[in-house]
């Protein structure tokens, strides 16, 4: 006999007999799990499955490097090639499920540069077009879905922004003006497919505001809610029903984790700790696994840790980057907004 909704433990796990398929139940709902062995898209085969990308960052110089990893398995990231533009940190990343986009960043000097990878492949970035502000917009500051890629706030050549930018992943040309954030700052991202939750920032100290934008409209956001512990220089990753934030400062760094589920309003809430106290990570997600990358403990990490999404725990060890850094930028083909 079946349990009654109100019965079923989240995260319990079942194979249904009709569709012959994996599945969890989480929010109230059962979901299909992926169930296949992704690839890293070398050799012959070139079709990447989950793929985290990271790249830029503070080694402490402005760094060039792009890594990649399978997010399906455990162990330490690969050599994917170099940005286009040079050394970059602060920089923001945003994917479809086959191209990867690097927005802004920094040299000090604020960019307004977007460059792109193919993110089945390994190479060099290519030149895509500009943002509308030069800004850094800080790893996990901009969002997607499989059509339209956002940036929002960041830290511009006179203090923070609030403007949201966008353009069309398939294309390449100079960002379009979207609107604004209910207030200029440094934000990081979770978005499903049809929206995007901006958490955090500074306004004179962290602050634990949340913005709604729906990505289809332009517009200003909106007042959503707000983040559990009030952070700045925290990142993010989301599946397509719940956002993680994690780590930052306030002002001393903090390892807590935190959540949302994306379609409800609410305030976000405890989820669990990264394995350090840290700030600056870069954050990306597979529709089961959330990641974060480097960071600063103040010392400068490679370590990327991962928590499961559809439960509550503790980060645990996934393996390592090519290089230490802090303050880059994470994006994968299998997000939240795909």
């Amino acid at each position: 006999m079946s349990l009654p909704p109100s019965e079923i433990p989240q995260g319990a796990i079942r194979f249904n007999t009709d569709s012959q398929k994996l599945e969890f139940y989480a929010q109230g709902e059962w979901w299909v799990m992926a169930s296949d062995t992704p690839n890293l898209g070398v050799g012959a085969d070139t079709t990447a499955g989950a793929r985290g990308l990271f790249a830029g960052g503070q080694t402490p110089g402005a760094s060039s490097n792009i890594n990649y990893f399978n997010l399906s398995s455990t162990g330490d990231a690969q050599t994917f090639g170099s940005l286009v533009h040079g050394g970059n940190f602060g920089l923001g990343g945003a994917a479809s499920n086959t191209r990867g986009l690097w927005m802004g960043g920094a040299t000090p000097s604020r960019l307004d540069f977007i460059q792109y990878v193919t993110i089945s492949s390994t190479g060099n970035s290519i030149d895509f077009g500009d943002l509308t502000v030069t800004r850094a917009p800080g790893g996990s500051g901009p969002a997607s879905n499989q059509t339209r890629a956002i940036t929002c706030g960041g830290s511009g050549p006179a203090g923070s922004v609030d403007t949201i930018d966008y353009v069309t992943i398939a294309s390449t040309g100079n960002a379009v003006d979207f609107g604004n954030l209910t207030n200029n700052r440094s934000v990081q991202t979770v978005a499903s497919s049809t929206r995007v939750l901006a958490g955090g920032g500074d306004l004179s100290g962290p602050t634990t505001t949340i913005d709604l934008i729906t990505i289809s409209t332009l517009g200003d956001a909106q007042d959503y809610g707000d983040l559990a512990v009030a952070s700045n220089g925290h990142r993010a990753c989301s599946n397509s029903t719940r956002g993680l934030w994690a780590g930052g400062a306030n002002p001393a760094k903090t390892n807590v984790i935190q959540y949302i589920q994306i379609q409800t309003q609410s305030n976000a809430q405890e989820f669990g700790d990264l394995i350090n106290a840290m700030s600056n990570a870069q954050g990306c997600a597979s529709s089961t696994r959330g990641f974060w990358s480097g960071g600063d403990t103040p010392t400068q990490l490679n370590l990327i840790q991962y928590v499961t999404i559809s439960s509550f725990g503790d980060a645990v060890d996934f393996g390592d980057l090519t290089y230490t850094v802090t303050n880059g930028a994470a994006l994968s083909n299998a997000h939240g907004g795909l």
